[in-house]
């Protein structure tokens, strides 16, 4: 007896057996739910699972089986990997590998980060993920270092230096392999970078390419700023792309110019507040869609990039679907990018009068006119966070919609005069002017069509949710609250079905995989995020800092 009690706890404590990750393994995560390889549950960034044992009738069994401690205060805006049995999650300083069904470490990693470095990034002291390939994970790091560490036991194997992080450049935004190179972003618009993304060598941590997402002179683009702005601006990529292998396109979203203020900055800006469609071998840029042109806003163009096959006016298209801090949801064909719909999801949006069809380009209203032309305070809807902010949305085939936790404010934009130092934080807008308040929620959680913008239903947010959201083949649409709940909804009516209390707010991403045919859904637990840090909510007061990853199964 004694031996086959050593023998088990052998067993617990020993990393499970892991073959390497390949390119078929990340091209096929979609439809193999054992394993989540990818962010977004596959490249197409669906989060949708065919998973349907916990379901509209069984998820009321749903019990939480393990949580682990991250040992962290920050926000935890992560989503978990898992491969083979070990789960893979990430922090603004650490990388852990769990086992996947008891819970218990297997090893951690942590950074070590020069003391000043934290001071640098602008909404939040986080990290949104990691990416698997062979026998190595990929993660960024606040100092703009891309790390790689051996996926069995969390020693380091290379690491490389994108940029000098003192410039105003961090890194919060997972990586992304896509044929078989590792592609990662930067953040730092508001202090006036000059955003790239760069490929680099998955084995050595060499740079392959660099593109930059701001043209500088003699690059197709450049003729879209004045003088020497193309040098600070803007144009971050701190969330990560999707990709269609078949097309060989990652299809990649480009943030805001810099600064805001547009009496200081003429012209279209490419390709900031666009959508760049890159090769991965080499970086070239094969076609772009600018959403917000000379974007005055900080409407950005990061939001998820979600690849499906949808009917379009009776005919068959690849599209993406993208739900922009402008308000506006877009649906282009992800072969040419042409613009197949663009319609408002929310339900008060004033910058602009709607979208010219015939040229893409916003159509801007009397508010936005009367700024460019006099610089005066204009109140505009939506608020600079946007109708949606960074937390993702998912799609479901079988109900064909989409869903989102969305924003409901608006704010008084002015312009100021606030010249360009490097490393400071440079808005060039009077930040002091407060949120409007609605005539009601202050958010709703939406099923939306994506060829109508409007919502299927939604569920009224007396405080906004920052969490993403997973739908599944079992009628279901999980996501998290800022109050702390984790929870689940019925896909097809809205109708909230099961909560659970995680002890801090939830403003992670869920997934769902099994294991032995069990199935099991994680997402982490732990309050930040842009609202927490920026909206002065008093009622974030009684909600407890304190990183966790939490696992459920039915019981």
């Amino acid at each position: 007896m004694k031996k086959l009690i050593c023998a088990g706890l052998l067993l617990l404590l020993t990393p499970l057996a892991q073959a390497a990750v390949t390119d078929k393994d990340l091209v096929d995560d979609a439809k193999t739910p054992d394993n989540v390889l990818t962010q977004g549950m596959g490249y197409d960034l669906k989060r949708y699972s065919p998973l349907n044992k916990i379901n509209r009738e069984t998820v009321k069994r749903l019990v939480p089986v393990w949580s682990y401690s991250m040992n962290d205060d920050r926000g935890q805006e992560s989503q978990p990997l898992v491969v083979d049995g070990v789960m893979y999650v990430t922090d603004h300083k650490s990388t852990v590998a769990i086992n996947a069904t008891t819970g218990r470490q297997v090893w951690k990693h942590t950074i070590q980060y020069p003391p000043e470095t934290p001071r640098i990034v602008c909404c939040g002291i986080l990290n949104r993920g990691a990416a698997v390939y062979g026998d190595k994970l990929y993660r960024t790091t606040l100092d703009a270092s891309v790390i790689a560490l051996d996926l069995k036991t969390g020693a380091e194997v290379w690491r490389a230096n994108a940029i000098d992080w003192k410039r105003g450049y961090s890194m919060t935004m997972p990586p992304l392999i896509a044929n078989g190179v590792v592609v990662t972003g930067v953040s730092g618009a508001e202090f006036g970078i000059r955003g790239f993304l760069d490929g680099w060598d998955p084995e050595t941590g060499r740079q392959v390419w660099r593109t930059y997402t701001v043209p500088g002179p003699g690059e197709k683009g450049n003729e879209t700023w004045i003088e020497d702005q193309w040098a600070y601006g803007g144009g971050s990529t701190w969330l990560i792309g999707s990709y269609d292998p078949q097309l060989d396109l990652m299809y990649w979203g480009v943030g805001n110019p810099s600064s805001w203020n547009v009496l200081r900055r003429k012209g279209d800006n490419l390709y900031t507040c666009s959508v760049i469609a890159m090769r991965p071998k080499t970086g070239e840029i094969v076609w772009h869609y600018q959403f917000s042109p000379n974007d005055p806003y900080d409407y950005d163009g990061n939001n998820e990039m979600v690849l499906a096959d949808l009917n379009v006016d009776g005919k068959p298209r690849k599209v993406l679907m993208h739900a922009d801090r402008n308000g506006y949801f877009y649906v282009i064909d992800r072969t040419n990018g042409q613009l197949l719909r663009a319609n408002p999801f929310v339900k008060k949006i004033t910058w602009a009068d709607g979208i010219d069809m015939k040229t893409g380009r916003p159509i801007d209203s009397a508010a936005t006119k009367k700024m460019r032309t006099t610089g005066e305070a204009v109140e505009l809807w939506p608020h600079l966070l946007g109708g949606k902010n960074w937390m993702p949305m998912s799609y479901n085939p079988g109900t064909g919609l989409v869903y989102a936790n969305t924003l409901n404010f608006g704010f008084n934009y002015k312009p100021v005069d606030q010249s360009y130092e490097q490393g400071v934080f440079w808005a060039g807008v009077d930040l002091a002017q407060k949120p409007v308040p609605p005539d009601g929620p202050l958010g709703f959680f939406k099923a939306i069509d994506p060829l109508t913008g409007k919502s299927r239903w939604e569920v009224p947010l007396d405080m906004p949710n920052w969490a993403g959201t997973l739908t599944t083949a079992g009628g279901l649409v999980f996501t998290g609250n800022l109050y702390g709940e984790f929870l689940a909804y019925d896909a097809s009516t809205g109708k909230k079905l099961w909560s659970f209390q995680t002890g801090s707010g939830v403003i992670g991403q869920p997934v769902t995989w099994t294991m032995n045919g069990k199935q099991y859904i994680s997402v982490l637990s732990g309050t930040g995020g842009a609202y927490v840090i920026f909206s002065g909510d008093p009622r974030l007061a009684s909600v407890p800092k304190g990183g966790s990853v939490w696992t459920f199964a039915l019981k």
